[in-house]
C-alpha cells in the first residue's frame, strides 16, 4: 500500500466522496491512483523508496489494462511476470505490491535480471542506467511491455515512460510501440496518460 502524507489523505477522501453519489466507473483503479501519487517536495527532493512504491503501484495497475496476446505466455497456467532489467530501484516495494496479486488468473511473480531478457516476461522495467537502451529494447520478442523513465525511453522505442511532473509521478505511452508488439492498451488507460503517442 502505497503510504500518503495527511493532506493526499485528505485530498483522497475528498475525491472518494466526490463520488460516492455515481454510477462505479470501471476505470476508478487508474483514477484512484493518480490521486495517490502526490509526492511531498520538489521534483528533485524526491525520495527514491516512495517514488518506487508509486511505480510499483503503476505497474500493477498496467496489468489491469493491457491485453496480451496468449502467444505471450509459454503454458496456458504459467505466472504472469514482471522483470527488472539491470539496476533495481524498486528494493522490496515491487515484490509487496503484487503479493497475492494475480491477471487473468495467472500468479504475478516478479524477475530481476541482468541482461538478458527471458522469454517469460510479461513487462519490462529498464531502469535509467541500462546501457544500450535501443539494442536491448529493439531485441524484447513480441507480447513484452516495456517500462522505463524519462522522454528517451519513448525515443527509443519504449512503450510507457514514467515522469515526474509538479511533484506527481504521471506516465506518457507509445501506442504504437505497443501494437506491434501485439498489445491493446485499454482506451481508459489512454485517458489518463499524460500523452499518447500514436
Amino acid at each position: 500500500m502505497i503510504r500518503t502524507s495527511g493532506s493526499m489523505e485528505a485530498a483522497h477522501a475528498k475525491w472518494s466522496f466526490g463520488r460516492l453519489n455515481q454510477r462505479p466507473n470501471p476505470a476508478l483503479p487508474v483514477c484512484l491512483l493518480l490521486v495517490l501519487t502526490s509526492i511531498g517536495g520538489s521534483a528533485a527532493d524526491v525520495q527514491p523508496p516512495l517514488e518506487y512504491e508509486v511505480k510499483a503501484a503503476f505497474l500493477l495497475n498496467f496489468t489491469r489494462f493491457i491485453e496480451w496476446p496468449p502467444a505471450a505466455f509459454a503454458a496456458a497456467d504459467g505466472p504472469f511476470s514482471i522483470c527488472v532489467l539491470g539496476d533495481d530501484p524498486f528494493g522490496r516495494a515491487l515484490d509487496r505490491t503484487v503479493e497475492g496479486e494475480s491477471v487473468n488468473g495467472r500468479k504475478i511473480e516478479i524477475q530481476r535480471i541482468v541482461r538478458q531478457t527471458p522469454a517469460s516476461c510479461q513487462i519490462v522495467f529498464a531502469g535509467g542506467s541500462e546501457k544500450d537502451l535501443p539494442k536491448v529494447l529493439a531485441g524484447m520478442g513480441p507480447g513484452v511491455l516495456t517500462v522505463g523513465e524519462g522522454a528517451r525511453f519513448l525515443r527509443e522505442g519504449g512503450m510507457i515512460a514514467f515522469m515526474l511532473e509538479n511533484r506527481r509521478v504521471r506516465f506518457d505511452i507509445n501506442q504504437s510501440a505497443a501494437a506491434k508488439a501485439g498489445l491493446r492498451i485499454s482506451s481508459k488507460l489512454l485517458s489518463v496518460a499524460r500523452s499518447v503517442e500514436k
